[in-house]
């Protein structure tokens, strides 16, 4: 049987450096139904230059303020790897720097996210490749010439058979149109690798068609209200909508592996004595009279001659009287 879709809760920087909301986080996640809760490791002096940009939805602060002032210390990050072991979920951090993978790798985490950003930073994918834990590739921003290099670092890293690539559109939110199925769709096949979707919109359903088309894997973002502070929490799923995301994923399993034979006669005699049509008299018929179309109608219950034999019922001769509505039986007939 094929295992399970694999449901990453993106928390990303959503609890604005609380580390008590990123605490709660890892409850949410796991009441929401998500097999994993993944956050985001950022060291601005790692990361980035003072004066980089920042993205056009985010505007409050720099980036490099943001980062200093939401980020973890190592030992926070290790409490929040036990508390995820506690509660029963897997703990995941995107690493946007070498830095932060060697604090990950001290936790022993073991299952390892690359953002979009980073696909073409091959230094940081062959890091992460010696880790000799699962990688998940997210594709957002790249085209296929940057896709096609990264998949060849990991694949000569040794790490291919570890590989899944998520198609991601780097929109936030991501229009429907965007989304782009067949993208990973082409991935699977160019690739010969697992599939997923890191999803981006502002809705439920492009994760369960992903799944309904062979995604492994899906990631969407959670917040405990988008009404919160920071550049995740405006396009994050709540509570609710995530938790209703998870039930249609697994629904969406069921269907897609219980496969049904039509020839299900046996099992639905009852509705269809109750449902189908039996062969009746359609006004009052007597004794010897050879039976014509017009003599025959019909009506419920199925429980008599099925109105699919209505051609070898008629030009037969009928042995007794039958009022009208009454069900001509194979006794009744010649």
């Amino acid at each position: 049987m094929k295992d399970a879709v694999y449901i990453i809760a993106e928390i990303g920087s959503v609890h604005d450096g609380s580390f008590g909301n990123a605490k709660q986080a890892v409850y949410l996640a796991k009441e929401c139904g998500a097999d994993a809760v993944k956050y985001q490791l950022h060291i601005a002096e790692n990361e980035t230059i003072r004066g980089a940009p920042s993205p056009a939805y985010f505007t409050s602060e720099s980036r490099w303020d943001y980062f200093c002032r939401t980020g973890f210390s190592s030992h926070q990050w290790h409490e929040l790897r036990n508390l995820c072991d506690e509660v029963g979920i897997e703990f995941i951090a995107s690493p946007f720097s070498e830095a932060a993978v060697e604090i990950l790798a001290k936790l022993g985490m073991h299952r390892w996210k690359v953002p979009s950003g980073e696909v073409t930073n091959l230094p940081l994918l062959l890091r992460i490749s010696a880790t000799g834990g699962p990688i998940l590739l997210s594709s957002g921003m790249s085209d296929w010439r940057e896709l096609d290099l990264a998949v060849k670092t990991i694949r000569e890293a040794g790490a291919v058979d570890r590989l899944t690539v998520l198609q991601c559109t780097s929109e936030y939110p991501c229009a429907t149109e965007h989304v782009g199925i067949n993208i990973m769709e082409e991935i699977a096949f160019r690739y010969g690798v697992p599939v997923g979707l890191s999803d981006h919109t502002s809705d439920i359903f492009a994760p369960i068609v992903a799944v309904a088309r062979g995604a492994s894997v899906i990631e969407k973002h959670l917040t405990f209200s988008r009404k919160m502070y920071g550049s995740d929490a405006r396009h994050s799923l709540e509570p609710a909508e995530f938790l209703k995301m998870v039930q249609g994923i697994r629904e969406t399993e069921i269907m897609m592996s219980s496969r049904i034979s039509k020839d299900i006669i046996g099992q639905l005699v009852e509705m269809k004595k109750v449902f189908e049509k039996s062969i009746v008299a359609r006004r009052q018929l007597v004794r010897g009279v050879i039976l014509a179309e017009g003599d025959l109608d019909f009506k419920k219950p199925g429980t008599g001659i099925s109105a699919a034999r209505w051609k070898e019922i008629v030009g037969r001769r009928l042995k007794r009287d039958k009022p009208a509505d009454a069900m001509i039986l194979e006794e009744d007939l010649e």
